[in-house]
């Protein structure tokens, strides 16, 4: 009785073994050094002023080695670095893409995204135009943008999501996830907590609708879409008129009113309180009504299903392509894979030890800040303190040096 119990034991071992070994990373980077000044490789686009990043875990961090990645270094710059690996397409697979993004500089107006390019990109001369298969990850700009982008290229045309996912705006470190499936779906985490999700056909305008207005049908002209109508057999009361606006009765002429300086007088006006305003009819059951008409619908001749929206025919390189006013983003802890599990453990083992660390010492910073400033602020005053008495000790003086001139 044991022997089909070790086997599905064994069964279910070996089936998660070659799972395992089926899953692959497409592309793996964590900047551990400042090589990537070599192995990555700057835009030489020309007419755009762009900007270096530099190695650095940033002003707080919670393991100074091991959170360093890529910063942006220098205001109001474009930035434009990439990277090309071994081409692969998630054709039949699962996709996913990770990263994480630090905004420390409290970012007021710029992007944290990156873009997954097919084998055509040149490195050098990457720009804002070059055409790209994904775009994924957050953009902020003053208080109205603050959204996570998920754009696919389709049929040469770039595709935004047409829901609006939050991003976070904060100085910490987040983990940013787009899982595409090969089914079609779709899935966005933030710190491994899913907050969007759906089907790529009905959140991105990939294909034309499958139902059109039927352009043959027409609403018949004797269609009558008024639920009531006026009461013929309703009329107007005879006192129904009044004007809105009649003399105060109670209002008398001045004494001193003089109708030749002063004009002829005339009394205030008040509000009518017969005033019943505009008459209308009731209304009644319209006897035709057929309600709202609807616009018949058929078939689009131009809609075709697609059942491989998701996949991408060929990938092979990575870049940050994007403008910042204010520097200091940092970038790390890249993945490409096929492996949603793998994605999940790697993203739960980065990102709630270095959010904690981060926002423990930030708040240190923040509080040993203060004490300075209030530090400065009382050394101000007590610089100023002097200063008022020795003025009362001058008034003191001069006030006797008066009473002794009074004296002589």
């Amino acid at each position: 009785m044991r022997t089909p119990t070790k086997l599905s034991f064994c069964a279910l071992f070996c089936l998660a073994t070659a799972l395992a070994v089926n899953a692959e990373i497409y592309f793996e980077e964590n900047f551990p050094d400042d090589s990537f000044e070599t192995e990555w490789t700057y835009s030489e686009h020309p007419g755009k002023e762009f900007g270096k990043f530099v190695h650095s875990s940033g002003a707080f961090y919670n393991d100074a080695e091991a959170d360093k990645g890529i910063q942006t270094s220098q205001d109001a710059r474009f930035y434009a670095l990439s990277k090309k690996f071994a081409p692969f397409s998630n054709e039949g697979k699962d996709l996913v893409i990770q990263y994480t993004v630090k905004h420390e500089q409290n970012i007021d107006c710029g992007g944290g995204y990156v873009k997954l390019f097919n084998c055509d990109l040149e490195p050098k001369k990457m720009h804002g135009e070059t055409p790209y298969e994904i775009m994924f990850g957050p953009d902020i700009c003053g208080p109205g943008t603050k959204k996570v982008h998920v754009i696919f290229s389709y049929n040469g045309k770039n595709l935004l999501i047409n829901k609006d996912i939050r991003c976070r705006d904060d100085v910490y470190t987040h983990v940013y996830t787009l899982i595409v499936k090969s089914d079609n779906t779709y899935e966005v985490l933030i710190d491994n907590e899913k907050v969007e999700s759906g089907e790529l056909e009905a959140d991105w305008d990939f294909l034309p609708p499958k139902k059109i207005k039927d352009p043959e049908a027409k609403k018949p002209e004797d269609w009558d879409e008024k639920p009531t109508i006026d009461d013929p057999n309703d009329e107007k009361p005879e006192d129904w008129d009044k004007p809105e606006h009649i003399p105060d009765p109670a209002a008398s002429k001045p004494e001193d009113w003089d109708d030749e300086m002063d004009g002829e007088w005339e009394p205030a006006m008040i509000d009518n309180p017969d005033f019943k305003g505009e008459w209308k009819p009731k209304q009644i059951d319209n006897p035709n009504y057929k309600g709202v008409w609807v616009h018949p619908e058929i078939d689009n001749p131009e809609y075709k299903q697609d059942d491989k929206l998701y996949a991408r025919k060929e990938i092979c390189a990575i870049g940050f392509d994007l403008w910042q006013v204010k520097s200091g983003t940092i970038f790390n802890n890249v993945l490409i894979t096929d492996d949603i599990e793998l994605a999940k453990e790697k993203a739960d083992a980065i990102w709630k030890s270095r959010y904690e660390g981060e926002k423990k010492m930030k708040e240190a910073m923040d509080e040993e800040e203060r004490k300075k400033e209030e530090q400065e602020a009382k050394k101000s005053d007590d610089a100023a303190q002097p200063d008022e008495e020795d003025e009362e000790e001058d008034e003191d003086l001069a006030s006797k040096s008066e009473e002794a001139h009074d004296e002589l």
